[in-house]
């Protein structure tokens, strides 16, 4: 193909830069006709300019290179900047390699949290990669298996997410699944509620009906059971000759982490299982402090029972079945009757026998801190036969009542009501008078019902005579239900020893009140 004309000057400077000047001579002689393309006889000129073009290049390139190779300084230069750009181009593309790998693993990881619980905070998380239930015993139990984890979160119709939310151990946080408040003790201080929120609530409760109201407890435990109540925890003990009544230390915050979950792998339930469902009934104790402007929750120790959560009176009944075991052995050897509500323990010895009060508090010291808990060192008390004996505030000298001062003051009460009204009366430190008249006249019935009909049927025509709708307990309704242990049963309690007088003027100070050995939950 001939070649075509340069189209302008640059055009051809750039021909002969890369042939040479005789060559583009005689390419152009050769275009325009003045020359032959190819002469075929020897020593034609245009091979010899062709050669020398040739050579030409050749000796311009080494020149180019030996120049190149002789500067060391911009061969260094050079070379340096090739192994930099070839660096950063593997930076690049290790860069973005990782980031793939990155994005990748958090979106399996991510996934992989969806379905599964792996950690659930620092120093509970240890046997979450064990997995194996001991199947054969749940099932001899009539437990739920509830293999894993997710498993749990399945039957109390949460996502693996939410069960993680109540579970996890936090150090600090911004949120907590309890709400907390003091209520003041019958024997003076303050007592810790944690009450906990409307989901976990509902978890507690779920493994209440469904594991641990399905274990048996000790015939000897009253507290927090259905069909039993202070005057059943008293009334083996009605006309002994002496009465013992002990107090356990701490009941709920003595019993830990460790020891819940330990309880419920003991059922046969995996660790992984047994660590959601101990983190579940526990948490720390928790100080609440603000920090530029937020509020945190930061906990102090290690978790333990809540007081407040429908789990702790069934788990502690349940934990203390070994305790009540051995102090019921010990008792009988001893010639005494033992029975326990909640963490008031009691012992009694008939009149045919009067038994060795020293050797059974020795005896009952020794296994109450064998078995981890911690006998109070102020509130023992021994009731003779000439005196008042009391078992959770029910008199138990003859039979089951309530003590003749209080009734007292009761029927005091009653008779002002009747007379005057219940303007600035007020009943156990509560102003709702006749609301607390009625809550006591259905404790007298419960505990002696001879006497606690006439006090009812007096209460009921105060509400009707003040407007007051009659205050019905829903689980004595024929075909109702027992309440759930673990929650509150009743709105009643029986009172202190003593308290204002019914009066229509303001109470005057008196004597501090006479301290009672029980409470009620």
């Amino acid at each position: 193909m001939a070649q075509q004309p340069p189209r302008n000057r640059q055009e051809l400077y750039e021909r002969i830069q890369h042939s040479s000047k005789d060559e583009v001579i005689l390419e152009e002689m050769v275009r325009l006709g003045f020359w032959p393309a190819r002469s075929g006889a020897p020593g034609d000129p245009r091979d010899e300019v062709h050669r020398k073009a040739e050579l030409e290049r050749q000796i311009r390139a080494l020149t180019g290179e030996a120049s190149r190779l002789g500067n060391l300084e911009r061969l260094k230069k050079e070379l340096r900047k090739k192994r930099l750009a070839e660096s950063k181009r593997k930076q690049k593309e290790t860069k973005e390699r990782r980031e793939r790998e990155r994005v990748a693993r958090a979106e399996a990881w991510k996934a992989r949290k969806a379905k599964e619980i792996l950690f659930l905070g620092r120093g509970v998380s240890g046997g979450l990669s064990q997995r194996t239930p001991d199947a054969t015993k749940l099932e001899r139990q009539g437990l739920p298996k509830l293999e894993t984890p997710e498993a749990l979160a399945q039957a109390l119709g949460l996502t693996v997410g939410q069960l993680r939310g109540l579970c996890y151990a936090r150090q600090v946080a911004t949120r907590t699944n309890y709400v907390r408040f003091a209520l003041p003790k019958k024997t003076g201080g303050l007592r810790l509620i944690s009450a906990p929120r409307p989901r976990l609530k509902a978890a507690q409760h779920w493994v209440l009906e469904n594991v641990l109201e399905k274990l048996p407890m000790h015939e000897a435990a009253h507290g927090f059971r259905p069909g039993r109540s202070i005057v059943s925890n008293a009334r083996p003990h009605v006309g002994a000759s002496v009465v013992v009544n002990l107090d356990l230390k701490d009941f709920f915050p003595t019993v830990r982490y460790p020891r819940v979950k330990g309880f419920f792998v003991k059922l046969g339930y995996s660790e992984a299982t047994a660590t959601a469902l101990a983190l579940l009934c526990t948490e720390p104790d928790v100080e609440e402090v603000e920090l530029d402007g937020q509020r945190y929750f930061v906990a102090q120790g290690g978790r333990r029972l809540p007081q407040g959560a429908p789990t702790s009176p069934a788990l502690t009944n349940l934990l203390c079945l070994r305790l009540d075991r051995r102090l019921q052995g010990a008792a009988r050897k001893l010639g005494f009757t033992y029975t326990r509500y909640a963490d008031d323990l009691t012992f009694s010895a008939p009149r045919s026998g009067g038994g060795d009060v020293g050797k059974m508090l020795r005896l009952a010291r020794f296994v109450i801190r064998k078995e981890d808990f911690a006998p109070h060192p102020d509130k023992t008390r021994v009731l003779r036969r000439g005196g008042q004996q009391e078992v959770t505030g029910v008199v138990v000298n003859d039979k089951p009542g309530v003590d003749r001062e209080t009734l007292r003051r009761f029927r005091a009460l009653l008779h002002q009501l009747e007379k005057s009204g219940p303007e600035g009366k007020q009943w156990n430190g509560s102003t709702d008078v006749i609301a607390s008249a009625v809550g006591f006249a259905h404790y007298v019935a419960m505990v002696d019902p001879a006497k606690g009909k006439v006090f009812q049927e007096k209460a009921r025509a105060l509400e009707r005579k003040h407007g007051r709708k009659p205050v019905e307990l829903p689980w004595r309704k024929p075909g109702a239900a027992a309440p759930k242990p673990g929650t509150v049963a009743a709105p009643v309690a029986p009172p202190a020893a003593s308290g204002p007088a019914p009066t229509e003027e303001p109470p005057k100070p008196e004597d501090p009140p006479k301290k009672k050995w029980w409470k009620l939950y």
